[in-house]
């Protein structure tokens, strides 16, 4: 019988797969995968795997090399909520380039999994912040990170403004709009990633939306389609029926450049186009 690899054996090779099918360039982004143990923020095995087509299935057992693959590991099966797909985050924490020493403000921590892959990219002298709506998840995470002390968790909702400036805001969760706040604390040359999702669109489906501050402008991207839990705090109806309308418009979306906040009658340039703010296809000068 084949020996089975180690345990740092399986994470390596976790990591490299997910290098090979995410074309993954930052060797960083793929040592905190290697780095990180997926079974510490899980809970006790077996787990409940969550496949797209065939829906939630059982590990035949509690080996944790079971963990190092790209799967989504139920947290609470009921509300469908998973620790997320690694190779989405490994390829827009490879893209979205994060490095030593950054603040880092995250928007539902979960059970901490992604937190600690932030702490590992940030380093000792960075900062990463978890959201986490779910007084007991919060709790979890808050035990589970103690080996990160760069990371923190604060139990709350994505309304309350947290104090200070951020260099990356990155969302776990689907939202219908950017906060206000969000938008003020991100740093000159800060980036912010939101899946901006409609419940009744697809399967609480959209897409994942890239800002990149310069100055008092932001430039926008859509960097494809995603599907996400939907964000305590972040959701109205009336942007919701906006957004799902707007998607409604693939094409528009993948030209939007620009996030507007200024006042302004809708135009042809206005993708999706609100009171507070607006996506806009003009080009960020």
């Amino acid at each position: 019988m084949a020996r089975q690899p180690g345990l740092a054996q399986a994470r390596r090779w976790f990591a490299e797969e997910l290098r090979a099918i995410g074309h993954l360039r930052d060797e960083r982004v793929i040592d905190a995968f290697a780095t990180v143990p997926r079974e510490r923020f899980a809970g006790p095995g077996p787990w409940r795997i969550l496949h797209f087509i065939d829906g939630y299935w059982t590990t035949p057992d509690a080996d944790p090399r079971r963990l190092y693959h790209n799967v989504l590991v139920a947290l609470d099966e009921e509300r469908r909520l998973n620790i997320g797909e690694p190779l989405l985050w490994a390829r827009h924490f490879d893209r979205i380039a994060v490095k030593d020493g950054e603040r880092v403000l995250q928007i539902g921590a979960g059970s901490g999994y992604y937190t600690a892959v932030l702490a590992e990219l940030v380093g000792p002298n960075g900062r990463v912040e978890g959201i986490e709506i779910d007084a007991s998840l919060a709790a979890i995470a808050k035990r589970n990170l103690t080996a990160w002390p760069a990371a923190c968790i604060r139990q709350g909702d994505a309304r309350a403004p947290i104090e200070g400036s951020w260099d990356l805001i990155v969302a776990f969760a689907g939202a219908t709009a950017p906060h206000d706040w969000w938008l003020d604390a991100l740093a000159d040359g800060g980036r912010l990633l939101l899946p901006l999702t409609s419940a009744s669109f697809s399967q609480r489906s959209g897409f994942m939306l890239r800002l990149d501050r310069r100055g008092d402008g932001f430039a926008a991207r859509s960097t494809g389609w995603v599907g996400f839990y939907p964000c305590a705090g972040a959701r109205s109806a009336e942007d919701e029926a906006a957004l799902e309308a707007a998607l409604g418009d693939p094409a528009g979306q993948q030209a939007v450049r620009s996030l507007r906040r200024d006042v302004h009658d809708k135009d042809e340039w206005c993708w999706l186009h609100r009171d507070r703010w607006c996506l806009s296809r003009h080009e960020l000068h």
